[in-house]
């Protein structure tokens, strides 16, 4: 028998696309829940065209944020629809959305009409700044609030100016903030038996992401300066290195940490000429002139065995294809191979973010879903018959 996970037994209705809000809905799938992904007619999700060479609806991005979850297509502007929904909400546990601000309530699914529905039903909005404000109807992508935010002042060199991060920073972490929210809803709503409304921003998600640079700029009045890849404490042990084939990443905060690297490298004086934090990062350009040619004479892994056993904390700067193929990656089981639906091979994908062990980990219900693959089984659940479905098909309802 299979142990029940967190989530099992519950339903969540899904009407999120592209990144975001698929990322949040997708970590409580693989806990167990009902997904149902609600998606437009003949186009469905954004993400299932992005990041694409061939036009099948199964690009990487709808890959890597729909595993488990089943498919309905609908015309939300039809009053069939709006019936659908409201049997599929009576039968659910949280929506979710992250329509443009005030779209769900033009539609006549705002939070109020479904607890009407549903009185205990937990509904989260994620958006880019929030459902109301100032700027709550502007469009936000994660580039834009990546700008926005701050993110991109404090990323880059001062050589070539400011620079956004080469992954969905913002879209990634507001995927997990909300699935924690909507969990913590979810447990509440377990204890109190009260529903709630929930209100995630992608701007408020990168503020969090930048916490600790925020609370310095607040309590100094400092504006970050472009660090490049140093550490944000500009400790010039603490940086990326040019190797004699590569490079590599050493993170020497502490005073033990970069005695030992100064130590490795034959720099014991530096480290008693510059015993204490601040003397070391008035002395930066200094201390860099001497180790990097140093760092830039042996081989990348020539040092990572060499500062490991020094216990200095440092990492190859590695590609995608050697971190997807690291021997830790590999044992914690952080990607999984699913087949390709429509294809008669596989793919591997990432798995959820949460490493939660037995008797219940995260797994993988399903496949990403074809575009309405589900659309029959789950109007035959609802009670619908045979011929009703027919017509809702022939009225292009679904």
């Amino acid at each position: 028998m299979t142990p029940q996970q967190a989530f099992t037994g519950l339903r969540i209705l899904d009407f999120t696309q592209v990144l975001a809000g698929p990322f949040a809905t997708q970590q409580l799938a693989q806990l167990g829940a009902d997904v149902i992904k609600v998606e437009t007619r003949e186009t469905g999700d954004l993400a299932r065209g992005l990041l694409a060479d061939i036009n099948d609806g199964m690009a990487p991005s709808f890959l890597t944020c729909n595993l488990g979850k089943r498919s309905i297509t609908l015309d939300l502007k039809k009053p069939q629809a709006k019936s659908i929904i409201f049997k599929l909400v009576a039968t659910s546990d949280a929506v979710v959305e992250n329509f443009k601000p005030g779209t769900m309530a033009r539609l006549g699914l705002d939070y109020q009409a479904l607890r009407d529905i549903k009185p205990d039903i937990v509904y989260a909005s994620i958006s880019g700044y929030g459902q109301q404000g100032p700027k709550a109807e502007l469009p936000a992508f994660d580039g834009a609030i990546q700008a926005a935010s701050g993110m991109m002042s404090i990323s880059g060199h001062p050589e070539t100016g400011p620079v956004r991060s080469g992954y969905f920073s913002v879209d990634m972490s507001t995927a997990l903030n909300a699935a924690f929210a909507i969990s913590a809803a979810l447990f509440r709503r377990h204890i109190t038996g009260e529903g709630q409304r929930l209100d995630i921003s992608m701007m408020d998600t990168a503020f969090v992401m930048q916490a600790p640079q925020i609370s310095k700029y607040l309590t100094t009045g400092t504006e970050p300066a472009l660090l490049g890849n140093a550490s944000p404490t500009e400790q010039p042990t603490a940086n990326v290195f040019a190797t004699q084939d590569g490079f590599i990443q050493v993170v020497a905060l502490r005073d033990p940490q970069a005695q030992a690297f100064l130590d490795l490298l034959g720099c014991s004086e530096l480290y008693l000429k510059y015993a204490k934090p601040a003397q070391r990062i008035r002395a930066s350009a200094e201390i860099a002139a001497v180790i990097q040619p140093l760092l830039a004479a042996q081989p990348t892994a020539y040092w990572l065995e060499k500062l490991n056993a020094a216990g200095v904390p440092a990492a190859a700067i590695q590609t995608l294809a050697q971190a997807t193929a690291d021997e830790q990656v590999n044992h914690r089981l952080s990607l999984t191979e699913i087949p390709r639906p429509g294809d008669t091979g596989g793919v591997t994908q990432v798995v959820s973010a949460g490493h939660i062990c037995e008797p219940a980990p995260p797994i993988v219900q399903r496949p990403p879903p074809r575009l309405g693959e589900h659309t029959d089984s789950i109007l035959l659940d609802l009670g619908y018959s045979q011929q009703s479905i027919a017509k809702l098909h022939s009225d292009a309802v679904v």
